[in-house]
């Protein structure tokens, strides 16, 4: 049974970094695009960062480019959002999903499968 779960979350000052881990389980991550989205109150989920299967390339938001990074340890069996230089506007429960044979195009419909989501709050 195909399992994500998000960790990493938390509350960090303004400028401050965190870093997200995915861990998946019950499904070879490798062939498998995964998404980081984030729900902020009162906002629809959007897409922040994703990166594809195979080749591992990667997209970003315009509002986090040049500050979050996304990685895969397709070994270790997870997937990482570097989150540097956070912003209030960063505050959201942050997911992770997946989608088999994604280009990691961040398109929402496109990922089938979702972990629960860690809260990351960034004020001072």
């Amino acid at each position: 049974q195909l399992q994500l779960v998000e960790s990493g979350g938390g509350l960090v000052q303004p400028g401050g970094s965190l870093r997200l881990s995915c861990a998946a389980s019950g499904f070879t991550l490798d062939y498998y695009a995964i998404g980081w989205f984030r729900e902020a109150p009162g906002k629809e989920r959007e897409g922040v960062s994703c990166i594809s299967s195979g080749s591992g390339s990667t997209n970003y938001a315009d509002s986090v480019k040049g500050r979050f990074t996304i990685s895969r340890d397709n070994a270790k069996r997870r997937v990482y959002l570097q989150m540097n230089s956070l912003k209030p506007e960063d505050t959201a429960v942050y997911y992770c999903a997946a989608d088999l044979y994604g280009s990691g195009s961040c398109r929402k419909a496109d990922f089938g499968s979702w972990g629960q989501g860690t809260q990351v709050t960034v004020s001072s």
